[in-house]
């Protein structure tokens, strides 16, 4: 079958690219909330703003031409670049820069970087191509804000929809959004500068950094900007079809620490951790050597920075005698509350390791992001954390007293105001150097290291990285240097739609077979028994899901987020709604089939469940008929062999060993065991990914073999146990020894008697495996990185998207209870005995 399927891969046009994310961003509007998965995708392929920086953080002209600056500080105007047109076709000027800025800083304003824009106190509109600022005090750093991704210029006739069909003034469009699979982006045929080279590039979501550096070797991927998987750079590197970029990104990471809470208030003790931890040793063992280490709260590769990792040099001894001075000779016990990131497990135990060395005993606590969110960011319940803080130019979070750090230092927040107050460059460099050297002597944190930038690329792919501060995927000036390579499709999830009629129609000729079957009374109870499974179902799905600590608002908007822009998103999002009332009203729509609104994504929740329906039912039915397929032949073989004595005892011990084989493989072993022989080695399938039904049926199947091996292995060989097991049974029956006194060989006796009513156990297991495999699959969808139900639940889950979790709960459970009541009607059709009642 592999060999069937499996087709050389085909030449990429040379004007087209695919590249790898780890993240899909909630929505595609950087001016709505602060991942960072929105403009690694739309900034500035989509959207622009008024400058832009450039390498080192050097600030240099876009929409605008040039600026100048009042004498006082308080007034920048900007003379903006004519011609320039949005992607709709309405036009760029003064109105739009007074129209983007003010929307930002609005009371209702959810934009990201709120606070900082909020030095702006209003917007004159010159004459169309002058626009002036005004601030309400000096703000030295206005520039390098206007340059974030936050800062872009939107269109008011089209400002409204940009988190799902946005309108920006660059030179890509977005022209299809495959939510959990792809974005597609289209060159921009009216741009108002040098047009791009290429004339797509599609983004591929893959969070598994095994299956990423699977679709690189496969040819899936062209390229993976911010590369997940540093333990695989040493052989990238070293792989002539590859260049690989690495370069400090604005990824500060600490070890965080409580200085609120005793003995982190005291500054000896944050020196005496400082002079435990080996820097160099942590990049060695979590970043496999990448990282630079650092002294302070400051990017190495940005203007201004000063090298401070000597201060503190690795020194044990020194350590424990400035713990002794501190009051604490024999240490103490704390805990080091671990994200779910590589870097951060890794060096967690390196962390644990070395400060044990100095007396200070550390236990580790796993906490998952949105948690830690709750808990540690905003209900500042820890001792020590480790997380890189990648928000550029962030050093001015330790001037905030509600911070999570706890740091507070009026003599940190009189150099953040005299940096806001300077607009002199050479001033403002030697105040950054202040404020670096303030945050060192204090040692609010353990400053451990830089966290790197890999970028993995095609050799052929030229000129489409910038080490800037915020990371530029230059798309307009990337281009292949030579024919050939390979490049990902597109294709829409096209079939939801149809996929929804098929089951409707399914669900209601199962109703008429039961009725015509064990008559009307027997159906109306089962959907009794249904709807009241269902009640249940949704109750306890709501209640547990409101004990799951995480403020979706917060998730969305992250850790630098204005409290008036979280307390607007939560009114938006019904969260400052009673729970029994949004139960209800959950509950209402459900029965009118309304299953609410996405926090992330921002669109219908049965329009998500339909289009990732469309590849996780076919999957499971994909690989329920491989499963069963392959334990039929499995299951009657090895019953062949048992029921034939000695000679065949050989034959059933062996296929019973290929079965148990099966089982105890796990399938996302399975899986990637498969992607790198078939796809990464041979190229006969791609390593990941759904190309969509509307590129045909074939391409579809292709891309769902490789999951579909890897769910149904473990499956089939339960069955073909369960099926040699009864099959054996069934041949020691009388019924049996009547066909073979008749003549029938064994094979026959077994194939037309045996078989059928060993199916009824086997039909049930089945049933039970085909709603495991549904409800079951989100390891593989992540493995293949395929746009499923389960993957949505995943991506759900992690961003606190709550009634997206209730909405594929409650379908999952009613999945499960209509293919029960089908089984039931297999069951007797397979064997009529089983619709009579009990004989008097």
């Amino acid at each position: 079958m592999l060999a069937v399927l499996a087709v050389a891969p085909m030449a990429a046009a040379r004007d087209s690219l695919t590249l790898g994310l780890q993240l899909e961003p909630p929505g595609l509007d950087p001016t709505a909330e602060a991942s960072a998965a929105i403009p690694a995708v739309v900034f500035p392929t989509v959207f622009e703003g008024l400058v832009h920086q450039g390498v080192g953080g050097t600030v240099q002209p876009l929409l605008a031409t040039d600026w100048t600056v009042a004498p006082d500080g308080l007034t920048y105007t900007f003379h903006l670049r004519a011609g320039v047109r949005f992607q709709d076709g309405t036009g760029f000027d003064a109105e739009t820069v007074k129209f983007s800025l003010e929307r930002a800083i609005a009371p209702g304003s959810t934009n990201p970087q709120k606070v900082a824009l909020s030095h702006i106190d209003h917007v004159d509109v010159i004459d169309p191509l002058t626009a002036a600022i005004h601030l309400k005090a000096p703000y030295g750093s206005l520039l390098q804000v206007l340059g974030w991704p936050a800062a872009v210029m939107v269109s008011p006739a089209s400002a409204a929809g940009n988190v799902t069909h946005p309108v920006g003034t660059g030179p890509y469009t977005v022209a299809d959004w495959q939510r959990g699979n792809a974005v597609t982006l289209a060159r921009n045929p009216a741009y108002w500068g040098v047009p791009p080279h290429l004339a797509s590039v599609t983004y591929r979501f893959i969070a598994d950094p095994a299956a990423a550096t699977a679709a690189l070797k496969a040819g899936d991927i062209q390229g993976f900007p911010a590369f997940p998987a540093p333990e695989a750079i040493a052989a990238l590197k070293a792989d002539p079809r590859y260049t690989v970029d690495i370069a400090p990104s604005e990824g500060e990471t600490l070890l965080a620490l409580n200085n609120r809470r005793p003995p982190f208030d005291n500054v000896l003790v944050r020196r005496a951790l400082s002079h435990a931890i080996d820097r160099q040793a942590i990049i060695q063992g979590a970043m496999f050597g990448y990282g630079d280490p650092i002294g302070s709260h400051y990017p190495p590769q940005n203007v201004g920075y000063v090298d401070l990792t000597g201060l503190y040099p690795h020194d044990v001894a020194k350590a424990k005698a400035l713990l002794a001075q501190a009051g604490y000779p024999h240490g103490f016990t704390a805990t080091l509350r671990v994200l779910p990131l590589p870097y951060a497990k890794r060096a967690a135990e390196i962390i644990a390791a070395q400060l044990a060395e100095a007396g200070v005993h550390v236990v580790l606590q796993d906490v998952e992001w949105a948690t830690w969110i709750s808990q540690v960011y905003g209900g500042h319940d820890f001792d020590m954390t480790i997380v890189a803080h990648v928000e550029p130019m962030d050093y001015d979070i330790y001037g905030r007293d509600d911070y999570y750090f706890g740091y507070r230092n009026p003599a940190y927040k009189a150099l953040l105001a005299q940096l806001d107050a300077t607009v002199d460059p050479a001033r403002r460099l030697a105040l950054l150097g202040d404020i670096q050297r303030t945050l060192a002597d204090d040692a609010v944190n353990v400053f451990l290291f830089e966290y790197p930038y890999f970028g993995v690329w095609d050799a052929r792919l030229r000129d489409i990285w910038l080490p800037t501060p915020v990371q530029l995927v230059d798309l307009a000036t990337a281009r292949f240097d030579d024919a050939g390579g390979n490049t990902g499709t597109g294709g829409g999830l096209s079939g939801a739609g149809g996929l929804a009629w098929l089951l409707g129609l399914a669900v209601l000729g199962a109703v008429a077979l039961a009725a015509a079957k064990a008559g009307p009374r027997y159906v109306a109870g089962r959907l009794v028994v249904l709807l009241l499974t269902l009640l249940a179902a949704s109750l306890a799905i709501f209640l547990v899901l409101q004990v799951i600590p995480g403020d979706p608002a917060r998730v969305m908007m992250g850790l630098s987020a204005d409290p008036a822009a979280l307390a607007v998103l939560r009114h938006q999002m019904g969260l400052d709604v009673p729970a029994p009332q949004r139960y209800l009203a959950w509950l209402a729509g459900l029965a009118r089939g309304d299953f609410g609104l996405s926090y992330t994504y921002r669109v219908d929740v049965g329009r998500l469940m339909a289009e990732r329906l469309a590849v996780t039912l076919p999957l499971t039915l994909y690989a329920v008929l491989l499963s069963t397929l392959l334990a039929v032949a499995l299951g009657t073989l090895a019953a062949l062999g048992a029921v034939r004595g000695r000679r065949g005892g050989v034959v059933d011990a062996l296929l019973n060993g290929v079965a148990q084989l099966l089982i105890a493989v796990p399938n996302f072993w399975a899986g990637t065991v498969l992607a790198l022989v078939f796809a990464a080695g041979l190229h006969w399938f791609a390593a990941g990914g759904f190309p969509g039904w509307g590129g045909g049926l074939l391409p579809a199947c292709k891309a769902l073999t490789l999951p579909a091996i890897a769910l149904a292995a473990p499956q089939a060989g339960i069955l073909a146990r369960v099926l040699r097991g009864e099959l054996v049974a069934q041949m020691g029956q009388d019924y049996i020894r009547t066909a073979r006194a008749k003549g029938l060989s064994l094979a026959q006796a077994l194939l037309r008697h045996a078989l059928p009513n060993a199916c009824v156990p086997a039909l049930t297991i089945l049933g039970m495996q085909f709603s495991f495999l549904l409800a079951g699959g989100i390891i593989i969808e992540n493995v293949f990185f395929l746009p499923g139900l389960g993957r949505l639940v995943f991506q759900a889950v992690a961003q606190r998207d709550l009634i997206v979790v209730q909405g594929v709960t409650v379908g999952l459970v009613f999945a499960v209870v209509v293919v029960t009541f089908l089984i039931d009607l297999a069951n007797a059709a397979v064997d009529p005995r089983l619709t009579r009642g009990p004989r008097p």
